[in-house]
This record gives C-alpha cells, sequence and structure tokens, in this order.
C-alpha cells in the first residue's frame, strides 16, 4: 500500500432516497419522483435510488451491500415465501475499479437503484437500513411512513 493510499479518506458515504422509480446507467443516477416520506393508503410501486462514495482505498474489492426493510420496532419486515416468512432483504455484491487518470486519493461514486414492486404494508412507520460489509451508520437508514386510508367524507344533517 502506497502513502496516498494509507492517507486517503476510509469513510463510507452513502446517500438514500425513495423515489417512485430510478435507474443506474453509465455512472449516473435518474430519479422519478424522488424524495417522498410518505406513501399510501394504495400499495404502489416504489424505488430506493443510491449513490455510494466508497473511499480511494476500497476500490478494486468486492463488497457486499445490503438494505433490510424493517418495522417501527426494529423487527424485519417479513414476506411470504416458499420456505415461509422471511425477512425482506436486498442484498448486492459490488466492486468499483479506478479508472484512469483519476486523481489518486479521489472518493469513487456508485450509483445503484432499486425498483420494487407493491409491498403489503399497514399503516405505520418503516425504515430501509444499509449496511456495508455489514457494517452500518446512523445516516444510511431511510425512514418512511405508510398512511392509514382516510375514512369518507360525510355530510352531517
Amino acid at each position: 500500500m502506497d502513502k496516498i493510499e494509507r492517507d486517503a479518506p476510509t469513510a463510507w458515504r452513502l446517500t438514500l432516497m425513495l423515489a417512485d422509480s430510478a435507474q443506474a446507467v453509465q455512472g449516473k443516477l435518474y430519479v422519478l419522483g424522488g424524495g417522498w416520506t410518505h406513501t399510501g393508503p394504495q400499495p404502489t410501486p416504489f424505488a430506493i435510488a443510491a449513490i455510494v462514495n466508497v473511499p480511494w482505498a476500497e476500490t478494486n474489492r468486492r463488497h457486499m451491500l445490503k438494505l433490510q426493510l424493517v418495522t417501527s420496532d426494529g423487527k424485519p419486515f417479513l414476506v411470504p415465501t416458499p420456505a415461509g416468512e422471511q425477512p425482506l432483504e436486498i442484498k448486492a455484491e459490488f466492486e468499483v475499479g479506478r479508472p484512469p487518470g483519476i486523481t489518486p486519493g479521489t472518493p469513487l461514486a456508485m450509483p445503484f437503484a432499486v425498483n420494487l414492486g407493491p409491498l403489503m404494508l399497514t399503516p405505520g412507520r418503516y425504515e430501509w437500513r444499509c449496511s456495508i460489509n455489514d457494517a452500518s451508520n446512523e445516516d444510511w437508514k431511510l425512514p418512511f411512513e405508510f398512511r392509514a386510508a382516510m375514512p369518507p367524507f360525510q355530510i352531517s344533517q
């Protein structure tokens, strides 16, 4: 390891956003209807849009990213599977290479997007939690609320 690698920032940075849909294409993140924190009462498809800033010293290495949906009490949100109910987790391995000519020590951005179908949520607060290589950070949480249906409007006489 050369001096630049030893002195390079080692902190991972992660930016997360909920959106109606998202795509990561050729190093760019395309987001439609991004930045919401409340949804419902009807289940609708949605996306998680993110940018991972990979520290220089962590480039050219394999990493594991995990997103997990939890309920307001911090318990995993369970979904039906052929093997029974399982926590809703999304896992992805990634590796970011150093492009030619980049200044040594520069962190590299890796955009990613996960599009999901409607989830059968009950009204309440939820949170997507992200970890990289089983390490997490308080800033790597993405809370949102699923609203209940409003009662029909009634005119009293």
